[in-house]
């Protein structure tokens, strides 16, 4: 290759990196139960998940500069369950998403949320487009906002609190949704469970804790488990040890539910392999903190 093609190809690449966005999300729209009540256009659901895939990889969401092989893995599964009127959807979503663990091939799940008013309205004319600092519709608002959680999660994995600023934007868009929209997930009462309450506890100074150990738990455990998998049972014992104490305060709390709802299978797989007292340790902290996986956590006793 002579100099003038070897600098074309620098430079190709170099606006690729430069162009890549921050998110790699995998949209799903699960059509089974709207589809026994009524037919609809399979296009026009075709159509609603390109648009969305677009706004989610394509829009850029921060100033930072992310390569192809950085951008964060997730996914946005989407379940239309009713369509009281012509484009008007109720629905769920589960938003899921990864990180890789340095010095291995794994993949670790940091945040799997399940939004139960996934609620919008969307016509084949409707333009699905976000614009900053103004409430548009519901669907590119929750797009917006879950964009941020994502990232916010992400960068609290590899610096202390460093997701701050994505917090920020989420909460600013919750905002501007409270005034927009009659949709109740983003309004202060009903399912504690809802994305107001979401954005609540990653803001909530009583579980800066958890967020702090959320770096704590990836950084300096599961980035060093292919060297020192002991550091990595004492750093997740501490997180749950850490969790425990909010819990007491704040029971309940949709953003730790979530944690587990990510983490139940990580946890044990890393703490069965410690010593019959952190086995045992693990047990009580963690059949109190989930107890609705109490059944396999149990069998770090065995």
């Amino acid at each position: 290759m002579n100099v003038v093609k070897l600098l074309v190809a620098f430079f190709i690449v170099g606006l690729l990196r430069a162009n890549a966005q921050e998110l790699n999300c995998q949209v799903t729209i699960n059509t089974d139960q709207l589809f026994a009540q009524q037919k609809i256009d399979v296009s026009y659901v075709n159509q609603l998940k390109g648009l969305i895939t677009e706004l989610m990889n394509n829009r850029r969401w921060s100033n930072d500069q992310f390569s192809p092989s950085e951008r964060i893995n997730c996914s946005l599964n989407i379940n239309l369950v009713k369509s009281l009127q012509l484009g008007a959807f109720e629905a769920t979503a589960q938003i899921i998403a990864t990180r890789p663990v340095y010095g291995t091939n794994y993949e670790t799940t940091v945040l799997n949320y399940v939004d139960r008013a996934f609620n919008f309205v969307y016509l084949p004319t409707t333009p699905v487009y976000y614009r900053e600092n103004q409430f548009s519709d519901d669907l590119t608002s929750m797009l917006a906002f879950y964009a941020n959680i994502i990232l916010a999660m992400d960068y609290d994995t590899f610096s202390k609190q460093g997701g701050g600023v994505f917090v920020q934007q989420a909460f600013s868009i919750m905002n501007l949704a409270q005034q927009g929209s009659i949709n109740g997930a983003w309004q202060t009462g009903g399912d504690r469970r809802s994305r107001y309450w979401l954005i609540e506890n990653l803001q909530n100074q009583q579980l800066l804790p958890f967020r702090d150990g959320l770096y704590t738990y990836h950084r300096q455990g599961l980035d060093v488990f292919a060297t020192n998998p002991v550091q990595v049972r004492k750093q997740t014992l501490d997180l749950l040890n850490t969790i425990r104490g909010i819990g007491l305060q704040l029971p309940n709390s949709v953003l730790i539910n979530s944690f587990f709802d990510a983490k139940s299978q990580e946890l044990y797989n890393i703490l069965y392999e410690g010593t019959p007292t952190e086995r045992k340790r693990a047990f009580d902290l963690l059949s109190f903190l989930d107890p609705a996986k109490t059944e396999l956590y149990r069998k770090l006793t065995l």
